[in-house]
């Protein structure tokens, strides 16, 4: 239980259905859903696509999702992925003939959005009321206008210099950032979402629609085609596990990093976590030197499903075991070499369970901070670069190239036992993710945190040669990591953000958490 005399959040409890996101208007679209009579699929794709005029920053119907859905009782889980292709005009040759050595952003970027074909196939196979009711939020709000939040007007004003051209028109307000407070419309993307609710993807990857972000892209330097927008689809599969304790994790399957959180709670199983100090520098720097064995393994295997070619010796047990045995409880190493391309930490995160216990864990994300900073002319679609996810290593997995998927930074989670769905959760934050993921599902495992406190709980992270320490460990413990040999900094941001719903099968009650490093909150009925 927390401590009452501090400032911080109760758990939301309920027994009908539940919602946690990171913008209020969001969550509370996907709880009137399944008041509606919708169900987790219907009320996730409310909440995710009103996300993208409640965030802008974070996502939009220019990006790309996955998505994690468990049908209910002991059903198994199944993986959709809604990340896009880059177009077949893609050349990593042209790139370094033109003296790239990493992917460059801006069109180059910009694989084809992969998110609003991943939300139609997602309505039409498990949906209950349709397309056009679960879009019907989103389109009010587009059209109304939404009142720009505390942290996304933080984060307006840190990434308005990277908008450009029509971007610039329709996401700044007399060339500066939208404050908090202000509203944001979008009448031109609702337009968009209604000819979607009427018509299905055809009416985004085909005809007017697909026209504009063609003609756009193809005006920054793209390669863009209107072929390439009408092949894409997205794919389902099986999902990946493993145990941690009592607990199982799982995961997403390559393109994105869910491995690497496999990989990296199959390295921390192998210390005792749960007899150290939960916010002490032994627990600090064991997750961080596992972090750097477990990226230096993402970064070297991970890429486009087709292309990853070493999936099992990444996961299995000798593998940990070896990585483990590497790391020396008493001194940082150094960094392990890194070949993948950008990290960013913008991206959102929905999880919703119905009464039937239907649970949706879905993430949905631009990358960078507006993403490329282009949109399209007519519409003011915003786009994606998640094509900085690819490397430019000749020969690489993960090398740049046509109609390929580059790794991503995405990961939606679950958590079961005993063989049923107990926890859907995400964490966002870019790079930082499966790392998020192991610390989360430590919390809760190794030291029996509920939902919000494994949240709420301060994190670090390993990365760019940096440990990024939040303010909430105190001093003493960044000396003794310092005094490991890790080079402490302070985050420029609070890490990441996490969103969970835990369903306790025997009682019925729902219980979720929601970061408070975000806007959002978790709602329930």
């Amino acid at each position: 239980m927390r401590d009452f005399h501090l400032p911080g959040r109760s758990a939301v409890l309920a027994t009908n259905g539940m919602c946690a996101t990171s913008h209020p208007l969001a969550a509370k679209a996907a709880v009137e859903m399944l008041e509606a009579g919708g169900n987790a699929v219907d009320a996730a794709i409310a909440g995710a696509v009103l996300l993208g005029f409640c965030e802008p920053q974070m996502t939009g119907l220019g990006g790309d999702c996955f998505a994690l859905i468990a049908p209910g009782g002991d059903a198994e889980i199944v993986a959709l992925n809604g990340s896009g292709r880059a177009p077949a005009g893609l050349n990593a040759e042209d790139l370094r003939a033109a003296g790239h050595d990493t992917m460059p952003g801006g069109a180059a970027a910009v694989t084809v959005p992969g998110a609003v074909d991943a939300f139609c196939a997602l309505s039409e196979r498990w949906g209950r009321k349709g397309l056009d009711a679960a879009l019907a939020p989103a389109i009010r709000y587009a059209d109304a206008g939404v009142p720009v939040a505390e942290r996304v007007a933080a984060d307006w004003a840190d990434a308005a210099e990277t908008l450009t051209g029509a971007a610039r028109d329709r996401y700044l307000a007399g060339g500066a950032a939208l404050s908090r407070g202000a509203l944001f419309r979008a009448p031109d993307q609702a337009e968009v979402l209604r000819r979607i609710a009427r018509d299905g993807r055809a009416a985004f990857y085909e005809g007017e629609v697909a026209a504009d972000m063609v003609a756009s892209l193809r005006a920054a330097g793209g390669t863009h085609t209107e072929g390439d927008f009408a092949a894409t689809a997205c794919t389902w599969g099986d999902p990946l596990s493993t145990a941690y304790g009592d607990l199982e994790l799982v995961e997403h399957p390559p393109n994105g990093q869910g491995p690497t959180a496999l990989l990296l709670c199959n390295i921390l199983a192998r210390f005792d976590i749960a007899a150290l100090d939960p916010w002490g520098a032994e627990r600090a720097h064991l997750e961080a030197e596992a972090t750097k064995l477990a990226y230096d393994a993402r970064d070297r295997f991970l890429a486009d499903p087709d292309h990853t070619a070493r999936l099992q010796h990444m996961l299995t047990p000798k593998t940990a075991e070896r990585l483990a045995a590497l790391i020396d409880p008493g001194r940082a190493m150094d960094r392990p070499s890194q070949t993948a391309g950008a990290v960013h930490r913008d991206t959102v995160y929905i999880t919703v369970v119905d009464r039937d216990r239907m649970a949706v864990s879905l993430i949905y994300s631009i990358f960078s901070s507006f993403g490329s900073g282009l949109a399209s002319d007519r519409f003011g679609l915003l786009f994606h670069d998640r094509g900085r996810g690819f490397t430019l290593e000749r020969g690489h997995p993960n090398e740049a190239g046509p109609g390929k998927r580059p790794m991503h930074t995405i990961i939606p989670g679950m958590l079961r036992r005993d063989g049923r769905t107990i926890m859907p959760f995400g964490v966002m934050g870019g790079a930082y993710q499966a790392t998020g993921h192991a610390r989360f599902v430590s919390n809760v495992g190794d030291f029996g945190l509920s939902p919000q406190a494994a949240i709420d709980a301060p994190r670090c992270f390993s990365t760019e040669g940096e440990l990024r320490v939040e303010r909430g460990y105190p001093d003493a413990v960044k000396q003794a990591l310092a005094d490991r040999g890790h080079r402490v900094v302070d985050p420029p941001t609070a890490i990441g953000g996490a969103q969970a719903i835990r369903i306790d099968h025997d009682t019925g009650v729902l219980e979720g958490g929601s970061d408070p490093r975000k806007d959002g909150c978790a709602l329930g009925y």
